[in-house]
């Protein structure tokens, strides 16, 4: 395997850049560190920003929230980090936590330092020099979905996060939330999502359970073993975890899942390589879930339509920054077009046969 298949971080962008000296001295006030860090930025991700501080001898990842305007209930570094903390001995798929900073004279706002785990984390396309074979392919996807059976079986008392979520009522809460979030974040060029809405409201289940979820379950927030690429050896980016429903999860997890032979407004938004000969389909994975939580899923039609719509609502409010001038990132140009197509998506999906 070539080395340039290992996740590396480039030069950090103007609008992204920090007072690195603020936070070697915060960190090096509690952690045994040598020199000065060089600071670079993971491409990756369009939610919090994610740095590598690479010290004589040690690797450290840096998180923390973008700038501009945030939605109340986002970014908080504080949760992130304590969740994974928790987590830790039940979970064996978190990084080891070094620090959390909420004093907000270090860098403007808070944020949390963890050791890196040195891996491969698989965006878009393949990186340069790396195969991934049908059957490695077929290997990672299945631990994919095993993984998240492994962590919504964790019990949240034993763990100490039975107050990480409000308990029952989770799909209500999540369509009026995303409901809410969607139309406070619209702009007059995508969708009012009206008839999606109606129907989330009319066709929501009872919760399955409540569980610990994830809520950003992909391919691109999961490490893999270098020498054994169909094996995850760290979960990664816990921003919304939270108690709910499992079958949500799944739901919000399967929107970005881009089934081979995808193209135009489909690929163009893919980010990552679920496309690549080998991968489970939407299908085999929600039966493969099924078969390994034993939970029953009398209709799936729900958790599809919800999973589009949400991820709808995540795209939008990162668009509405660009949209406001906030960022400048020009990745963000042409998000609205993409929440174009989770409409159709949700649409199509809503217009299918109830299953079973």
């Amino acid at each position: 395997m070539s080395s340039g298949a290992l996740d590396q971080a480039g030069e950090v962008r103007g609008e992204d850049s920090f007072d690195v000296a603020a936070v070697d001295a915060f960190l090096k006030a509690s952690v045994p560190l040598e020199g000065t860090p060089t600071v670079t930025q993971f491409p990756g991700g369009a939610s919090n920003l994610t740095y590598q501080l690479t010290y004589p001898g040690r690797e450290l990842i840096l998180r923390r929230p973008p700038g501009g305007h945030l939605p109340k209930s986002g970014h908080d570094m504080k949760r992130e980090f304590t969740v994974q903390s928790k987590l830790a001995k039940d979970f064996p798929y978190v990084p080891e936590m070094v620090a959390f900073c909420d004093d907000k004279s270090v860098i403007g706002s808070d944020f949390y330092v963890m050791q890196k785990v040195p891996g491969i984390i698989l965006r878009k396309n393949l990186p340069k020099g790396f195969e991934l074979t049908p059957e490695d392919a077929r290997a990672l996807s299945t631990s994919w979905v095993e993984r998240l059976v492994d962590l919504h079986a964790v019990d949240p008392a034993a763990a100490g996060l039975e107050n990480l979520g409000k308990g029952s009522g989770y799909v209500e809460r999540q369509v009026e939330g995303w409901s809410k979030r969607y139309d406070a974040a619209r702009t007059r060029n995508v969708p009012s999502f009206k008839k999606v809405k109606k129907w989330l409201r009319e066709n929501q289940p009872e919760d399955v359970a409540n569980c610990v979820i994830h809520n950003d379950w992909r391919l691109d927030n999961v490490v893999l073993d270098p020498d054994d690429p169909g094996r995850i050896i760290a979960v990664l980016d816990w921003e919304m975890a939270t108690l709910g429903d499992p079958l949500m999860d799944l739901g919000s997890a399967l929107a970005y899942w881009i089934e081979p032979g995808a193209t135009g407004l489909e690929d163009q938004f893919r980010l990552q390589p679920s496309n690549v000969p080998g991968m489970l389909t939407r299908k085999e994975i929600v039966e493969l879930y099924a078969q390994k939580s034993g939970i029953e899923i009398p209709d799936w039609r729900f958790y599809e339509v919800y999973g589009y719509f949400r991820l709808a609502g995540i795209i939008q409010q990162i668009y509405k920054r660009y949209h406001d001038k906030e960022t400048t990132n020009p990745r963000f140009k042409n998000f609205w077009l993409a929440v174009w197509f989770l409409h159709r998506q949700a649409r199509r999906s809503m217009s299918q046969k109830r299953a079973g």
